[in-house]
């Protein structure tokens, strides 16, 4: 498998200067490690003569699913502890007799699981996180498991929820503690962020209540409420940090170090688990638009302007890491250059 680097650099130099993002991080590499790596742009529009750095943290989104939540219920199910296909009301008192005790792990980790498309955390429940947590999980489904794959927020928000009841911990320090810690992923940890961390942060949506730019505090409205630490969003990191997370991913048996999830859960996850309806999924991974099965490349984005791909095939990792919030929500610009940085980084 080959990459062109040149070509890489100047679709993500032309993304800059079409204003899709003020600046954007990149890398590709194998199970050995970094092939190839770049930056493009500027950290803030405020700020014009500092440039976007390869230590810039980013707002990862809904990257958060993957880092925190899927890595954590990866470590439950080798452990043991998770069985993917036991109702959740059969051995978690909190949704006994509840619409979602009939959903499973597996459900959710595919988005099948029929739960409410949109959080809406605030309005349905109010503030208080003891509220939210016992509304979303009290939640009547909108359709019956299995029937529609439908991707929402809340499937990996009662993951996380359901991983800190069954390691009776803090998602936080759970993801730490079984992954984040082991990989030596230092630069990675849920907001908010200290001042230090924060002046390093690419700056996302324009929050209307102080009129500054989101910087270091999640852009995710629910992740906000729940103080910065949810299964939805939160997440801050940085790229060599996903580079670690994804080089073991192609290659756990071999790696020096160990998470809490291995080749197993890997496996399983990378691997259509829908069946017949689409779109296609993985557990929490998808296939990556435009490939074809046998290309067997899989992604995960994250709504500020993150992603990261993965190919166990082809033995090749890649990282796009942008603020292209911070100029606007319109997903169609971002999601052309995503596409060509795919083509070009998978050739």
């Amino acid at each position: 498998m080959t990459y062109d680097r040149d070509r890489i650099e100047a679709l993500l130099d032309e993304g800059v200067r079409d204003k899709v993002y003020p600046g954007a991080v990149w890398a590709l590499g194998d199970a050995t490690g970094i092939l190839a790596q770049g930056t493009t742009g500027i950290l803030d529009p405020d700020e014009p003569d500092v440039p976007m750095r390869t230590d810039t943290v980013f707002d990862a989104a809904s990257l958060t699913k993957i880092l925190a939540v899927w890595s954590s219920v990866g470590a439950l199910y080798e452990d043991g502890t998770l069985d993917l296909d036991q109702p959740l009301g059969s051995f978690w008192q909190e949704v006994t007799g509840h619409p979602l005790g009939a959903v499973t792990a597996r459900h959710l980790l595919t988005h099948t699981a029929g739960v409410p498309l949109r959080a809406q955390l605030k309005n349905l429940y109010g503030t208080n996180p003891n509220d939210i947590r016992r509304g979303v999980l009290h939640e009547p489904l909108h359709r019956s498991p299995g029937e529609a794959v439908e991707y929402t927020d809340r499937a990996a928000l009662i993951l996380g929820y359901l991983a800190e009841h069954l390691a009776d911990q803090p998602l936080d320090q759970l993801a730490t503690a079984r992954t984040w810690h082991p990989l030596g992923m230092t630069g990675t940890r849920f907001g908010p962020l200290p001042a230090d961390l924060a002046a390093r942060c690419a700056p996302t949506e324009l929050d209307q209540n102080t009129d500054t730019h989101l910087k270091g505090v999640a852009h995710d409205f629910s992740a906000r409420l729940l103080g910065g630490v949810c299964g939805i969003a939160g997440v801050f990191t940085v790229l060599d940090d996903l580079a670690t997370f994804l080089r073991y991913m192609l290659g756990p048996a071999a790696s020096h170090v160990r998470a809490g999830f291995g080749s197993e859960w890997i496996t399983r996850s990378l691997t259509i688990e829908t069946g017949e309806l689409q779109p296609a999924r993985g557990l929490f991974w998808h296939p990556a638009p435009g490939t074809t099965t046998e290309e067997d490349v899989w992604v995960h984005y994250g709504f500020t302007g993150t992603g990261m791909w993965i190919s166990p095939t082809g033995g090749r990792w890649a990282v796009l890491l942008t603020n292209k919030l911070y100029y606007t929500r319109d997903r169609a610009p971002l999601t052309d250059i995503r596409n060509g940085f795919r083509e070009l980084a998978f050739r």
